[in-house]
């Protein structure tokens, strides 16, 4: 196959689009995971609040404006085709893109640096942050997951031993979430990452994030033990905004990797009921 071109210009014009819509509309899946979960909800308060959470959506998408104040900082999954050459500088496509997205969306700049420091926010919301996967084909696909701090905050990684298992996972993940309450807006998605090293896991939980919401994974055990940990999560009792309700999670997405004979790493990023999310190919 012949090597295909792409300027960085149409990168940066791709993802400033990209952003300012994930913020604005509020994607299919995660609008009708809330619906069933209002349909199912026990408690007649947070029915209240799940009608509530789905009418600020659609004010957000009609007045095109964020559909939460916390636009997140700006992170990225790349699948970048083996045949394309970028015609220009990759990363500063993706952070021009970020820039003016941010600016033109009238989205909030949340990046701060001198983070050991006295901080100082840096007024664009770059750099992006891009985890890129080299794959087959000519095309770049970017998936967009914008993260607010208030969820991200709740979020663990855990070093666990081989012998805790898969009992062990499971009561780390929903410890997570207990302990997490009301704090990372519920109804949340769980995201899972089990295997691999401490940083390989946290990938794979965030990864998992911009799974269609609900639609369990590709192997019969991993889904197996989603619907087990939600259905212990919900179990919780902390509800919609934490006011007590059955439907604290609308969904536990987990992705697993192969892992150290001596090691079982395990982390959860936890995402609120605003699950942005939007690709784009090109």
């Amino acid at each position: 196959m012949s090597i295909r071109n792409i300027a960085a210009s149409q990168i940066a014009d791709a993802v400033e689009k990209l952003v300012i819509e994930a913020n604005y509309y509020l994607p299919q899946d995660v609008r009708s995971a809330l619906e069933s979960a209002r349909e199912k909800e026990a408690s007649p308060l947070c029915r209240d609040i799940l009608g509530d959470i789905l009418r600020n959506a659609d004010i957000a998408a009609m007045r095109e404006m964020p559909i939460c104040q916390d636009t997140g900082l700006a992170v990225f999954f790349v699948e970048l085709g083996q045949d394309v050459h970028i015609e220009g500088d990759f990363q500063s496509a993706m952070d021009d893109g970020v820039k003016r997205g941010y600016k033109n969306g009238y989205l909030r700049k949340s990046t701060q640096d001198n983070v050991l420091g006295e901080r100082v926010n840096r007024g664009d919301n770059t750099p992006a942050i891009c985890h890129i996967e080299l794959c087959s084909g000519d095309k770049i696909k970017i998936t967009f997951c914008p993260k607010g701090g208030g969820s991200e905050n709740m979020s663990a990684v855990g070093m666990l031993t081989p012998s805790q298992g898969r009992e062990g996972v499971k009561n780390f993940i929903v410890d997570t979430v207990q302990k997490a309450g009301s704090n990372p807006c519920p109804p949340i998605i769980v995201g899972v990452g089990v295997g691999g090293t401490m940083e390989k896991a946290a990938i794979l939980a965030k990864k998992s994030l911009c799974r269609e919401v609900g639609k369990p994974s590709d192997d019969t055990d991993t889904a197996a033990f989603e619907k087990e940990v939600l259905e212990e999560i919900n179990k919780l009792g902390i509800g919609a905004q934490g006011f007590g309700g059955t439907q604290t999670a609308l969904a536990v997405h987990v992705l697993t990797h192969p892992v150290h004979l001596a090691s079982l790493p395990v982390a959860v990023n936890i995402q609120c009921h605003a699950a942005r999310h939007k690709t784009i190919v090109i």
